[in-house]
């Protein structure tokens, strides 16, 4: 396609969405109980003076600094403009990939033909909605309430939460969909036709609107909606799993337990120090400590085959080694945080399934070394909730009093129920039968 058709229909396209009427706003309804910065990112902008970066004796006030005071400040200050200029420019095009033209691999075109298909073919409503620092989220719904199944899964809404280079177009929207539930899709701010800076904080601001336009215009309450976070997407997801605990479950696809790790793995020894303190003050996602604070269902997806969220790579074939998947360390994070009396002690075990890098194996230390009894694991699980009376919450001390052995029964029937393993690479689209909501106890 030649250029000026392609300009042509990027003007056509961003006019479309800018006539689109306004469905839903961010202050519509009063939500006190949800605290979100009001700034349009987390970066902080370098203000020229800055007191409270100055040692006491650089204030004003002081008759007289030190060379050495005045030389360490500016030190400070140029390595803080050095971090925020390397957070807003290569750092967000490479965290970011989606929102910058030069980078993003999807025509404009396919992109206008996967939302074209998703109205014409699935009845989907399309609506913009207004984040709380001014961006417009462009996103899309598909009802499935009315279609009645054997499962009913048009009843729950599955909200999806995108990669960093994927549209609700042709993203992970469709792996729902295709399962029959209610999908509700939206596009990072600065992708496609939403407005704005893709920033962890802006992104915040969309995943909230978006939710809070699921219970006050789609009419779906808390328990009936599921997040499904593929990817970077999994820090939204996860951050408004914490952030309104009542959702009814939380899927991780191809997830990871912090950036950090995976930033060390493609940087050279010489950049680390400013990349780590860049990402702690940029880019700080921490999905792990976001996930402890979610009370309700979990299911993490991880890839066997997942290139980018696994640190090394087998020497003899040169695929990912399962080992280092990140989606390990988040997996065990969980499990302490919820099961303190059985994890960390028995993890040793947990890691020794987590190695396995076939079904086969994944089988045979499960059924055959350690000939794990369900019926007695669910059992014990569900007679220690009903002593729990009312109160639920987590940590729970089941497991106190049993046994090593009953103990890494325990340890590998919850790893089994918290994570699923799915044979393919990063960037494929989850086949629909592989989709699935948490377990429940």
């Amino acid at each position: 396609m030649c250029f000026k058709m392609r300009a042509y229909l990027m003007i056509k396209d961003s006019r479309s969405f800018k006539k689109w009427p306004v469905e839903y706003r961010w202050d519509e309804v009063s939500t006190p109980t949800v605290a979100i910065n009001n700034s349009s990112t987390t970066t902080t902008t370098i203000a020229p003076r800055d007191l409270g970066d100055l040692p006491p004796d650089a204030k004003p006030g002081r008759a007289r600094a030190s060379r050495g005071s005045v030389i360490q400040v500016m030190k400070r200050r140029s390595s803080k403009l050095a971090r925020y200029t390397l957070a807003h420019s290569i750092g967000r095009w490479l965290l970011y990939p989606g929102s910058v033209c030069l980078l993003n691999r999807v025509p404009l075109t396919l992109l206008v033909k996967g939302r074209t298909s998703l109205m014409n073919d699935f009845h989907g409503k399309r609506a913009k909605l207004i984040a709380r620092d001014g961006n417009k989220i462009d996103t899309m719904f598909v009802d499935r309430r009315k279609k009645r199944s054997l499962a009913n899964r048009g009843m729950q809404l599955v909200i999806c939460c995108e990669g960093n280079s994927s549209f609700y177009e042709m993203g992970c929207f469709y792996t729902p969909l295709k399962a029959g539930y209610s999908v509700l899709g939206w596009n990072h701010p600065g992708f496609a036709r939403s407005t704005g800076k893709p920033y962890p904080q802006n992104d915040k601001n969309a995943m909230d609107v978006v939710l809070q336009y699921a219970i006050h215009r789609l009419n779906f309450s808390l328990p009936d909606i599921a997040l499904y976070g593929y990817s970077l997407g999994s820090y939204t997801a996860t951050w408004a799993a914490m952030t309104y605990p009542e959702v009814g479950g939380l899927v991780l696809d191809a997830s990871f337990d912090s950036l950090l790790p995976l930033a060390m793995k493609v940087v050279a020894k010489g950049l680390r120090k400013l990349v780590v303190q860049t990402v702690r003050e940029h880019f700080n996602l921490n999905v792990a400590k976001m996930l402890c604070k979610y009370p309700g269902p979990v299911l993490l997806i991880r890839r066997t085959l997942d290139e980018i969220t696994t640190t090394q790579f087998c020497a003899e074939n040169n695929l990912p080694a399962i080992k280092t998947n990140r989606a390990n360390e988040l997996l065990l994070q969980l499990l302490r945080c919820r099961y303190p009396a059985i994890f960390p002690g028995e993890e040793e075990v947990v890691r020794h399934w987590l190695k396995a890098d076939c079904p086969q194996m994944e089988a045979l230390i499960y059924s055959y070394f350690f000939k794990v009894d369900e019926d007695w694991c669910l059992s014990t699980l569900q007679s220690y909730k009903s002593s729990l009376g009312m109160n639920t919450d987590f940590p729970w001390r089941v497991g106190e009093d049993l046994p090593p052995a009953k103990k890494k029964h325990l340890a590998l029937f919850l790893t089994r129920k918290h994570m699923k393993n799915v044979e393919t690479t990063h960037g494929r689209t989850l086949p629909p039968q592989e989709f699935e909501l948490p377990w429940k106890l």
